[in-house]
């Protein structure tokens, strides 16, 4: 992998963690919703990350790196691909945004206009807390992957020096 693979790489983690965070704001925005177009409440969103493209030569080259001087493994960085894979995945993107399957949580209040014939009105299960702790993860990710472009700049930068001497 180059260098302009690995700022790929971690471009692509920002804007999957920018979509998280986009989520966990929605969630938050939405937490007293009792109303939605589809007639119930809110229900609380999820992203779901995959695995990027694959670098068919990245495996090769970690599994060269790890061999010994008799051509057998060294013990110390043994990387296998998954049955039906050829590779280590290079890189991550969001594949879906899916709806939390958790029933909606009921409190009683007989006067609000979305309360059933019980007095209960169906509210989202959303937990401040845990959307909290997803957007804290979501910043610190996202600052992570910025500092990794930032020493990748770095990297590409010290390499045109080097190859202007």
């Amino acid at each position: 992998m180059n260098l302009f693979g690995m700022m790929e790489s971690s471009g692509g983690a920002m804007q999957a963690e920018r979509m998280r965070a986009e989520v966990v704001a929605a969630n938050m925005a939405n937490a007293e919703t009792t109303r939605t177009a589809d007639g119930g409440p809110y229900r609380r969103q999820e992203v779901v990350f995959s695995a990027g493209r694959s670098d068919p030569g990245f495996l090769a080259s970690i599994a060269q790196a790890s061999s010994d001087s008799s051509g057998g493994q060294s013990g110390l960085l043994a990387l296998r691909a998954m049955p039906g894979q050829t590779a280590v995945a290079s890189g991550v993107h969001v594949s879906a945004v899916v709806e939390d399957p958790s029933p909606p949580l009921k409190r009683y209040d007989p006067g609000h206009p979305d309360a059933g014939a019980d007095g209960y009105v169906a509210y989202p299960d959303i937990n401040p807390l845990t959307e909290m702790v997803d957007l804290m993860g979501a910043t610190r990710a996202y600052g992570l992957n910025g500092s990794a472009v930032q020493a990748e700049k770095g990297m590409i930068t010290s390499a045109l020096e080097i190859a202007k001497s």
